[in-house]
């Protein structure tokens, strides 16, 4: 029996939708209305997508974006998928995060999510 939390029903509180996709927010936010956004086909990662999949969670990305500027006026945006188990992907259904940004949320936001780990070459200003 296949059991997919964004299949079930914990995930069935979308604030939007289209037609290949849905949005809710983030049961464990990182920021406030930080939003994870759903292909409503279950598949594992970006690269079995559709074109009209991909074209319909790009649209729903946008809309998000509208309401959430609304709603929490960020500054910024990181946009993200976890794909694979080392990647750090725990729910194995593609789910893309939308997270709001806001100024001093991090001590040390430049270069975003690449903060994660050390680079493997030093980056300098010059």
């Amino acid at each position: 029996m296949h059991t997919c939390i964004f299949c079930g029903e914990v995930y069935k509180s979308k604030y939007l939708e289209n037609e290949y996709a849905y949005a809710v927010y983030d049961l464990f936010p990182v920021n406030h209305g930080h939003t994870l956004i759903i292909p409503k086909r279950h598949t594992e990662g970006p690269f079995d997508l559709d074109p009209e999949e991909i074209l319909a969670i790009h649209e729903l990305m946008k809309e998000c974006k509208i309401i959430l500027d609304k709603e929490f006026q960020p500054e910024g945006y990181n946009i993200g998928v976890n794909y694979g188990e080392v990647a750090g992907q725990t729910i194995f259904h593609l789910h893309l995060h939308l997270i709001p940004r806001y100024r001093d949320d991090v001590v040390k936001p430049r270069g975003g999510i690449r903060n994660l780990k050390e680079p493997l070459v030093e980056y300098t200003d010059s």
